[in-house]
């Protein structure tokens, strides 16, 4: 009896103490900050060249799932959605040519997505994301560099941090082929989009995170 009792706890033990380290394996990844874009304050703009001229736009809607801890850049992510349907360069008749299949073709292909493979550090508080970009139904390898700008608590939000965040990039919309037909020649419109990202984002602060 005495020899069955014993192996009953030394195999609890052993369940115990896996599961212990199961948990803390989990808990690297529970740990990274999940932050949220505050919209009010963030942008997502691009520039294009019309001839010679440079013409500004940006997209005025988009959903991310954005953890990212520096201390802890394995367990972190970057995904970003962006519904073609909210771009805006200030031109309706334009914006409306852009949503049609001559260059996105929203109705088909609604979305732009970006989704992190890998994040590395690469300087002071330099960053660059790894992933794929998919815009209409072209997929690339694609590299996100962003600076932090930095993380305090949040003034005005009790129970939350605050961080900045600015990226910039710089793509070939021929590459995802933005542009058909006619409009696939870059004499009128450019090939090269300048992309930038300002974000604000916000968190749970680590101490209410680790509850």
């Amino acid at each position: 009896m005495k020899v069955v009792q014993k192996t009953i706890i030394t195999l609890f033990a052993i369940l115990m103490l896996a599961a212990s380290q199961a948990f803390a394996t989990d808990g690297n990844s529970i740990l990274v900050d999940e932050w949220n874009i505050d919209t009010a304050h963030s942008n997502i703009n691009f520039t294009i060249t019309h001839f010679f001229t440079p013409v500004d736009g940006s997209f005025e809607e988009y959903s991310s799932e954005i953890n990212f801890d520096p201390s802890d850049l394995e367990n972190s992510s970057i995904n970003v959605t962006i519904p073609v349907s909210s771009i805006n360069t200030e031109n309706e008749r334009r914006d409306n040519h852009l949503k049609s299949e001559d260059f996105f073709n929203a109705s088909e292909w609604p979305n732009i997505q970006f989704e992190s493979n890998e994040i590395e550090q690469t300087g002071d508080n330099q960053f660059v994301a790894h992933g794929e970009l998919t815009i209409r139904d072209v997929t690339r390898e694609f590299e996100l560099p962003f600076e932090l700008l930095g993380v305090m608590d949040h003034p005005m939000q009790e129970g939350k941090k605050v961080a900045g965040i600015t990226a910039s990039a710089q793509l070939n919309r021929t590459d995802y082929g933005v542009g058909v037909g006619d409009w696939a020649a870059t004499a009128v419109v450019g090939d090269e989009v300048n992309i930038q990202l300002n974000l604000e984002l916000t968190a749970p602060k680590d101490d209410m995170a680790s509850n």
